[in-house]
């Protein structure tokens, strides 16, 4: 599959995904970047905004297996991973697989359950696999993490670790949508029996792992690598930030600048690529100082000055 072949793929993904999903375009091509690039994607807005739908979308729409998993409180980590059941008529135990193991894995309020449980996920997240009692289980090829949370509650909820934040590639907000956006809502909804729409595949499950790889041919020209390595170093200057963006996210960066460049159709990284994946890749990796956390700083606001404050280089075409 070449870089105009996987275009023309990804632009039938997001168009079956917007039939079911009133969404910002630039939204969902962001979480089409996220799994192009073989990262994962958390999704942070108020409920009722439709981010389930959008996890349920991109699964068919790719026709790869679904599965949500609704964290709670009392979750517990097996719950999530799967563990050893003791089997009666054979006398051993024997793994009992848990949601985890499907290729796009909903983890819907991911911030309701306790740091614990939310790092059951970083293994699986980091290497595509589990570990329970000392052995390893390979997840399903490909496998993709879309992780939701509601950022106006508070009660009840936990912080993601730094840790765990740093394995989304990107973080994404969908927002409400506009008065037209919302009539055709209820038009889409007037024309059906089902409360929830359904999607067409646009591509095979088996051609996915095929789609992932174009990316790795896509041409980052050194000017917009050294660009990139600005980028990020620059969020460790900034005096309103305690961490910046860590050399894995600089990795991350790279890969999402890649993944955006085959959904536009190109063959190499442009500085409209990188611009348009920073605020995405960016803002949830910065830990901000006490000071600016009191100020009410918004990370994004950071990430937008630094994207400001870079000298942008001049892209070489083929």
């Amino acid at each position: 599959m070449d870089i105009g072949q996987a275009a023309a793929v990804c632009s039938d993904i997001v168009d079956r995904v917007g039939e079911a999903v009133v969404a910002d375009r630039r939204f969902l091509e962001t979480v089409l970047t996220g799994l192009l690039a073989r990262g994962h994607v958390l999704v942070e807005d108020v409920p009722g905004t439709g981010k389930t739908l959008t996890a349920i979308a991109f699964a068919d729409a790719l026709g790869l297996e679904f599965t949500r998993i609704q964290f709670t409180p009392d979750l517990l980590p097996g719950d999530i991973t799967g563990t050893n059941v003791y089997d009666e008529h054979e006398g051993t135990f024997r793994f009992q697989r848990g949601p985890v193991f499907a290729n796009v894995v909903l983890a819907d309020e991911i911030n309701r359950a306790p740091p614990k449980t939310q790092s059951a996920l970083l293994e699986a997240m980091d290497e595509g696999q589990v570990s329970v009692d000392g052995d390893t289980y390979a997840l399903p090829s490909p496998f993709f993490v879309v992780a939701t949370q509601n950022p106006v509650e508070q009660e009840g909820t936990f912080s993601l670790p730094e840790a765990q934040r740093d394995r989304f590639l990107v973080k994404a907000s969908m927002g409400y949508p506009d008065r037209a956006g919302e009539l055709e809502l209820l038009d889409r909804r007037s024309n059906r029996r089902t409360t929830k729409p359904s999607v067409g595949a646009a591509v095979d499950a088996d051609r996915v792992p095929t789609l992932r790889q174009v990316p790795e041919t896509v041409r980052v020209d050194d000017e917009l690598r050294g660009y990139l390595v600005d980028l990020a170093r620059a969020t460790r200057e900034d005096d309103r930030v305690a961490v910046g963006v860590s050399p894995r996210g600089v990795q991350r960066f790279f890969e999402a600048a890649r993944a955006r460049a085959v959904i536009a159709g190109r063959t190499y990284v442009a500085p409209d690529d990188v611009k348009a994946v920073a605020p995405a890749v960016l803002a949830h990796r910065l830990v901000l100082t006490s000071e600016a956390a009191i100020r009410d700083v918004d990370p994004r606001t950071v990430a937008a000055d630094v994207l400001d404050a870079v000298e942008v280089p001049a892209a070489t075409p083929d």
